[in-house]
């Protein structure tokens, strides 16, 4: 095959849809045999890129084995799929035709390729995960013990006990891996001396932010999804607004930047400021959660721990 070649391949629990532009299709298993037959084939093609869309961790073990194979793979938010399916009037769905939007897609939009997290990292990412299932369960089981009939009570408050002790165990496997990696520990050890920064930040950031450190300010605002888009038409100007990014790495950014404004001198005199400016506590609150990511990117890109007085240097690198 000459010229570009642009693949989209669709993945669900046991199997792979794979499309090659511009009418190649073929399917394998989703299991090592499979996934080691589509990679064969697709060396064989020497792709431009090779597009996957994000499918709560299916699409994990094959988006690390087209990477380790040298393959230029990236995975996408299924939202951008969609979007992107119904711009161009393709409203049916099944997964030949999700394949053949997938591909269609890394013709179009080319996205930029990132690095696929190490297995260490998708097994830290996993971790965090499940901490972050356990305080969800905890507060619903919580909730329903103030309201569960006397009968059923012992046996809620009987979960809440295992809830609060598989909690602590797995805060514990995170706080080892951190410091048996050198790399994460020197990461750790940088964010962490941040005031405001606490381990749900600093762990939510190593295991859904791995690029934090490699990219601009902007960009990695935008990867988080705390970068204002405009929404300007004509003379009317619109309200800046964020939108999309790494929901889980927003929402602990939010937390982070709410102890920041009160514990951490140089976010609590920018909100301080943008409040008496006139702006809106939330949108000063968002523009603090904006700032402090900027930091943290530049001192894990450097490599040097919070000092208050490097602070505006830090800002805008």
């Amino acid at each position: 095959m000459s010229g570009a070649c642009f693949v989209g391949m669709d993945v669900s629990q046991d199997t792979v849809d794979v499309a090659v532009q511009p009418e190649t299709m073929f399917q394998v298993t989703n299991d090592e045999r499979g996934i080691a037959a589509a990679i064969e084939r697709l060396q064989g093609l020497t792709p431009t890129l090779i597009v996957l869309e994000a499918t709560g961790g299916l699409e994990v073990p094959l988006a690390g084995a087209l990477a380790a194979a040298g393959l230029p793979v990236v995975v996408i938010n299924p939202r951008q799929v969609r979007d992107f399916a119904r711009a161009t009037g393709q409203l049916a769905k099944t997964d030949r035709l999700d394949a053949q939007v997938l591909a269609h897609f890394a013709d179009a939009i080319r996205p930029p390729i990132r690095p696929v997290p190490d297995e260490q990292t998708q097994a830290f990412a996993a971790l965090v995960a499940r901490r972050r299932q356990l305080i969800e369960m905890l507060t619903a089981e919580k909730n329903r013990l103030r309201l569960a009939a006397r009968p059923i009570q012992q046996r809620v408050q009987a979960h809440i006990t295992w809830l609060e002790q598989e909690l602590e165990t797995i805060n514990t496997d995170l706080t080892t891996t951190m410091r048996e990696s050198p790399v994460w520990r020197e990461k750790e050890d940088v964010l962490r001396s941040v005031p405001g920064v606490g381990p749900v930040l600093t762990t939510t950031l190593l295991a859904n932010l791995p690029e934090l450190g490699t990219l601009t300010r902007k960009e990695v605002a935008a990867l988080a999804g705390v970068a204002p888009f405009p929404r300007d038409s004509g003379t009317l100007k619109g309200r800046r607004a964020i939108w999309g990014g790494r929901a889980h790495v927003r929402a602990a950014l939010y937390m982070a930047a709410l102890v920041a404004t009160r514990r951490n001198p140089v976010i609590r005199t920018f909100y301080q400021r943008l409040c008496q400016a006139g702006k809106a506590k939330k949108r000063a609150l968002t523009a603090c959660m904006r700032k402090l990511l900027t930091i943290l990117n530049a001192m894990v890109k450097s490599r040097t721990p919070w000092r208050h007085t490097m602070e505006p240097a830090c800002a805008e690198a």
